[in-house]
């Protein structure tokens, strides 16, 4: 079976991106394992799928990480799709709307190249993330092998747990955010993202990904972390998120508004993998 297919990235978070419209795409846990290897596949954070809408979006936006498994959403996915159906000439929309497994989002296509994409509003309700605890708090304390560690939990159509740093370059990021990831209060396993706050419009970001490890960046992440440090009166509501692989520009607004993300998409190369 050999399908065409874009290598694409978003500040680095890079995507395996395939045309399901115009070819069929059937592919099992394995071959996505193996597209994602960065030694014998294609190599990627994650494989992106453009797919017809099921109802009265423009599109269907299917995600699997490097793991084999489907995730609910993707920030800097989301605008990688955008520059992909215009790319592509597969719409010629400035603002599309595209069916996810978390809802609706509708992106748009800016006249500068960069994309913003309305990435929906925060859920904070423990059983709807889902993390286990009583009620929804601020912060919530975890254990992580005897020892509490204080995280703020919160769903951008997928789970992130965030914790504040003094110095994101001495941040656990690799050994206690993979403790954190499988936690057993994550029944879903989560997102792990550690922010460094520089001033009220500017924070330093890393992220662990479920099912991936560490990324360049991570839209959702940044959402999730200026959301957190904003309800801890940390943040304004308009903050530059720096990523190992470039910036982010995020807007909310407070509680029952929707999180804006702006950023850059970029395709690498394009080509044909034979399975």
């Amino acid at each position: 079976m050999k399908l065409k297919f874009t290598k694409m990235h978003g500040l680095g978070n890079d995507f395996v991106v395939f045309d399901a419209i115009n070819q069929s795409v059937q592919l099992n846990p394995d071959q996505l394992r193996l597209i994602a290897d960065r030694h014998f596949g294609i190599g990627c954070d994650q494989i992106l799928m453009v797919e017809r809408a099921l109802s009265n979006a423009d599109f269907r936006y299917r995600i699997f990480n490097a793991g084999g498994g489907e995730v609910e959403q993707c920030g800097n996915g989301a605008r990688c799709f955008v520059r992909y159906v215009h790319d592509h000439d597969l719409t010629h929309k400035n603002v599309i709307r595209i069916e996810t497994l978390s809802g609706i989002i509708t992106p748009k296509l800016e006249s500068n190249g960069e994309i913003t994409v309305n990435m929906g509003i925060p859920i904070f309700e423990p059983a709807e993330i889902p993390f286990i605890a009583d009620k929804v708090a601020l912060c919530y304390s975890l254990d992580i092998n005897g020892d509490p560690t204080e995280i703020s939990v919160i769903s951008m159509g997928n789970p992130h747990a965030v914790r504040i740093v003094e110095d994101i370059n001495l941040a656990p990021v690799l050994t206690e955010g993979a403790l954190i990831e499988s936690h057993p209060r994550f029944p879903n396993r989560v997102n792990v993202g550690y922010m460094q706050v520089i001033d009220r419009n500017h924070i330093k970001l890393r992220v662990y990904e479920r099912g991936t490890g560490e990324t360049l960046a991570c839209g959702t992440g940044a959402c999730a972390a200026v959301v957190v440090g904003i309800r801890q009166n940390l943040l304004a509501s308009n903050v530059k998120v720096s990523t190992r692989g470039g910036e982010l520009a995020i807007r909310w607004e407070g509680d029952c508004q929707p999180v804006w993300m702006t950023g850059p998409a970029e395709t690498v190369f394009e080509g044909e993998i034979n399975l």
